[in-house]
């Protein structure tokens, strides 16, 4: 159904968004995660980690994110962007937002793709 190699790209994407709830909660929660010193870096290179490998997958157009709604995969896409080209004038309102919105959803969505393969 899916090639191994966008396999192992979604297994990629879900250790990393482990890893990125595992910090949230070692922090006690996603506005203490943005505001550490050490949290915030981390999240943050993760979810650019993230991006890279939706983007490498939509670039190839991947039919693995048909799984997806193509909002949330644009979103995660430009979040890359944003850490990328502007890392000290990131808006972490917007992070936030993902974080407690989109992410948990994206995540779920994975998940459930790497059960059925």
């Amino acid at each position: 159904m899916y090639s191994d190699e966008d396999i192992v790209r979604l297994r990629s994407i879900d250790k990393k968004m482990d890893d990125i709830f595992n910090i949230i909660d070692r922090h006690k929660g996603i506005v203490e995660t943005l505001q550490d010193i050490e949290g915030q870096p981390a999240v943050l290179m993760l979810l650019v980690a993230v991006s890279e490998q939706f983007s490498k997958l939509h670039k190839k157009d991947s039919n693995i994110l048909n799984s997806f709604e193509q909002i949330d995969i644009k979103g995660m896409i430009d979040i890359r962007n944003f850490i990328a080209h502007d890392y000290d004038g990131v808006n972490l309102s917007i992070i936030e937002d993902s974080l407690r919105l989109d992410l948990p959803k994206i995540h779920q969505i994975v998940k459930d793709i790497l059960t059925q393969s």
